[in-house]
Formats: C-alpha cells, sequence, structure tokens
C-alpha cells in the first residue's frame, strides 16, 4: 500500500480519550533550552487525570504549566491505526503514598532521579484514525 493510499480521520475527544486508555505506552514531551525533549512512557487514565511514569528528572518537570502527551498504535504492514495527543496543566506527584501505589502499578525503565511521576489534566485532546480510503 502505497502512503498516497491512506488518510487521516479525526476523532472526537472522548474517542480519543478512550483510545488513549487502550494504550500502555506513550511519550511525554516538554521544551528543554526552546528544544523538544521526548521521553517514553507508561500511563493511566483515572479520575480525569493522565498519570505518566517516565525516565526524566522531577527537576526538569517541576514548575511547567502544561505537559504534552503522545500514544499510538500503528500497524506498520498496513499503515492504519490511531494518534493520540493530550495537552493540559501537570505537575509531579509528590505525595509519597500516591507516588509509591503508582510506582507499584506503573512499571518504569528506570529507578532513581530519572525515575519520575507526573499527571497531567488533558484540556487539549486530538486523535486520528489512520485508515485506507473507503471503497468506491
Amino acid at each position: 500500500m502505497t502512503p498516497a493510499a491512506r488518510r487521516m480521520v479525526e476523532v472526537s475527544g472522548t474517542e480519543a480519550l478512550w483510545l488513549l486508555e487502550s494504550a500502555a505506552q506513550g511519550r511525554l514531551v516538554y521544551l528543554r533550552r526552546e528544544v523538544a525533549v521526548v521521553r517514553p512512557a507508561v500511563h493511566v487514565l483515572q479520575y480525569g487525570r493522565l498519570i505518566v511514569r517516565t525516565p526524566a528528572q522531577e527537576a526538569a518537570l517541576a514548575g511547567r504549566g502544561l505537559l504534552t502527551y503522545h500514544a499510538d498504535e500503528i500497524r506498520v504492514a498496513g499503515g492504519t491505526g490511531w494518534t493520540v495527543t493530550a495537552t493540559g496543566p501537570a505537575g509531579v506527584i509528590t505525595d509519597p503514598d500516591e507516588a509509591a501505589h503508582y510506582r507499584r502499578t506503573l512499571p518504569g525503565w528506570a529507578h532513581g532521579p530519572h525515575d519520575s511521576l507526573v499527571w497531567i489534566h488533558p484540556q487539549t485532546v486530538s486523535g486520528f484514525r489512520l485508515a485506507h480510503p473507503e471503497a468506491k
């Protein structure tokens, strides 16, 4: 299938959140010195908050007004799947009990100073399904 035979179909915010909830992994995106930094991450969507565990220093994430999270599921063979991006107010999880809970439930890549837990309140959520044109 050639790239010209593919299309992107925008989905509603509700469907995008549903797709995001079905994924186990994604990427946390933030700016550092005007350069985009992308870190692998795992997440869970609970009570309207996106909880993200990522191998990044808390100091790099603390004090940011907004964070962006991206997840997708793209089948290489056919080029179909979906992609979702969520952006919103965010903060580092500092409560020790809450942090311990999410460290138990979300597997991490690194432990120590490069293992952070953040929350994001998704305010802007966009998503697309990647599909083939409908047959005529």
